[in-house]
C-alpha cells in the first residue's frame, strides 16, 4: 500500500538532510518533488499544487529547533497537509434510527458484496449491533450467493426474495423483516454495473427515496486511481452519499484515490478495507494514514489489534507459567493463534516506525507460520507440555509428520529454547510483582 508514494517521498526529504537551516532554495526543490511523487501517485495536479504550496508556505514561516532538522520538521508538515486532506479526523457511522439502514453503492467489481459482510460482522463483534443483510442485486444470482454464504461465515442473517425482481420492494421487505425479529441494522447491497448508466443510478435512488437510508456508503476500488475519484462524483451528485469506502488498499494502488476522494466530493472516507478476510476492516484514520505513506507506522492501530484480542485470564495463566519457567509449546501455538487474527503479517509489520521499509521487498506469506505449527502438531500433548523430554528420535518423528527436515526442526527447538531463556532472564531483572514485559498497563 502506497509503497511508491512513501518511496519518492522519502527521496524527497533527503534533499533536507544534513542541511543547517530551511532555506527558499532547498524548500523550492523539496517541493517540487513531492509535487511530482503526488502527481505520479495519480493525485490530481491542481489538488498536488495547493497541498505543496501550504507546505512551502508553513516551511517557510516555521524556524527549526535546535532538536528538530529541517527533514524533520518537512516531514512533519507534510504529514499534517495529508491529513487534513483526507478529512483531519475520523468520521463514525451514524446509527440511529430503527432500525439503522445502511444503503451500499458502488460499480460492480469496487467489492461491495465483501464489504457487505464485513461490515456487518464489525457491526456485530465490534458495536454489538445485530445485523441483517440483504441481497438487493436482483440481476446477478451469483452475487446474492455470495452474500447468503457470507452471512453464514460469519452467522448473520441473509434477506433472500430469489422470486422478487424489485430491488425496491426487497429492501422494503427487509426492513419489515428487520423490525419482526430484532435486527437492528440493515445492510442493502446494492446492483452494480461495470460502468456508470441511468438504470443503475435511478434504482440505488429509488431504494434511497424508498426506505431513507441513516448510511449511504459508496465503496470505491482504490486501485482503480483517478477513475475511482471521478466516480465518486457522480455517485454523489446523484445520491449524495454520506461516508467513502476505500478497498482493495493492499493491492498495487497509488494512493490517489485515498489522498484526493475527500477533496473532491466532501465526503469522509469511514472505512478502508484490505484482503478477502472478514475481519480486515479498519476506520479510516486521516492522521494514521498519513504517517503510514510517510513511513512513520502506525503504533495506535497496532496496540488497538492486539487489545482486540487480548485475553486477561489466558494472559494471568500465561504469566504464572512464564515466571515458573513452564511456557511451552502449547502456550507458543496459543500465542501465534493470536498474532495471526491479528490481520496480514507483513501489514502488522509494517506498522512499526522504521520497519515498512526495511520489508518491501521482502516476501512474508500469511502462511508464514504454518511450518513451525505443523512441527507443533507433529508432537503429542506430552511433549507441547514437557519440551525437554524431546530427544533425537522424537525429533525424528516430529520431523517425518510435519514434512520437515531434522536440521528444521533442530533449529526451531534451539530457537524455543534460546526464547525461554530470554524469558527468564527478563522475569529475573524485573523482580517479583512486577509484571512481565509485554502486559498491558493495568491489567496485572
Amino acid at each position: 500500500m502506497f509503497d511508491n508514494l512513501s518511496e519518492r517521498l522519502d527521496s524527497a526529504f533527503k534533499l533536507l538532510k544534513g542541511e543547517g537551516r530551511i532555506n527558499e532554495i532547498n524548500i523550492a526543490a523539496t517541493v517540487k518533488d513531492i509535487r511530482r511523487a503526488l502527481v505520479d501517485a495519480d493525485v490530481n495536479y491542481k489538488i498536488a499544487k495547493e497541498l505543496t504550496d501550504r507546505v512551502k508556505d508553513k516551511a517557510m514561516g516555521e524556524k527549526v529547533l535546535t532538536s528538530v532538522s529541517p527533514g524533520q520538521l518537512m516531514v512533519k508538515i507534510v504529514k499534517d497537509e495529508l491529513a487534513a486532506l483526507m478529512g483531519g479526523r475520523e468520521e463514525e457511522l451514524n446509527l440511529t434510527g430503527k432500525p439503522t439502514v445502511i444503503l451500499i453503492a458502488g460499480l460492480q467489481g469496487s467489492g461491495k458484496t465483501t464489504f457487505s459482510g464485513k461490515l456487518a460482522n464489525f457491526l456485530k463483534t465490534k458495536k454489538g449491533r445485530h445485523p441483517l443483510l440483504v441481497a438487493a442485486d436482483i440481476y446477478r444470482p451469483a452475487a446474492m450467493e455470495q452474500l447468503r454464504v457470507l452471512g453464514e461465515q460469519i452467522k448473520v442473517p441473509v434477506f433472500l426474495e430469489l422470486e422478487n425482481k424489485s430491488a425496491v420492494s426487497i429492501a422494503q421487505n427487509a426492513i419489515a423483516y428487520a423490525k419482526q425479529h430484532g435486527n437492528n441494522i440493515v445492510i442493502i447491497d446494492t446492483a452494480g454495473r461495470l460502468a456508470i448508466d441511468e438504470v443503475m443510478m435511478q434504482e440505488v435512488a429509488n431504494i434511497k427515496e424508498s426506505v431513507n437510508p441513516q448510511e449511504i456508503l459508496f465503496v470505491v476500488d482504490s486501485m482503480t486511481g483517478q477513475d475511482a475519484v471521478n466516480t465518486a462524483k457522480t455517485f454523489n451528485d446523484r445520491l449524495d452519499f454520506t461516508g467513502v469506502v476505500l478497498t482493495k488498499l493492499d493491492g498495487d494502488t497509488r494512493g490517489g484515490a485515498a489522498l484526493t476522494i475527500r477533496y473532491t466530493v466532501d465526503k469522509p472516507i469511514k472505512f478502508v478495507s484490505m484482503g478477502e478476510k472478514l475481519d480486515a476492516l479498519d476506520i479510516f484514520y486521516p492522521e494514521r494514514m498519513a504517517q503510514r505513506i510517510l513511513g512513520m507506522g502506525d503504533i495506535t492501530t497496532l496496540v488497538e489489534r492486539a487489545q482486540a484480542q487480548f485475553d486477561e485470564v489466558q494472559a494471568k495463566k500465561l504469566e504464572k507459567k512464564i515466571r515458573a519457567n513452564k511456557f511451552d509449546f502449547e502456550d507458543f501455538k496459543e500465542q501465534l493463534g493470536q498474532i495471526k487474527k491479528m490481520g496480514n503479517i507483513k501489514d502488522l509489520l509494517a506498522m512499526i516506525p522504521g520497519v515498512g521499509k526495511a520489508i518491501k521487498e521482502i516476501d512474508i506469506s500469511d502462511d508464514a507460520f504454518k511450518g513451525i505449527e505443523a512441527m507443533i502438531n507433529s508432537m503429542t500433548p506430552y511433549e507441547r507440555s514437557n519440551p525437554d523430554v524431546i530427544d533425537g528420535s522424537r525429533r525424528k518423528r516430529i520431523a517425518m509428520g510435519s514434512g520437515k527436515d531434522i536440521g528444521e526442526v533442530n533449529a526451531f527447538m534451539k530457537q524455543f529454547d534460546q526464547m525461554k531463556q530470554m524469558m527468564g532472564q527478563m522475569n529475573k531483572m524485573r523482580g517479583p510483582g512486577m509484571g512481565m514485559p509485554g502486559m498491558m498497563p493495568g491489567r496485572r
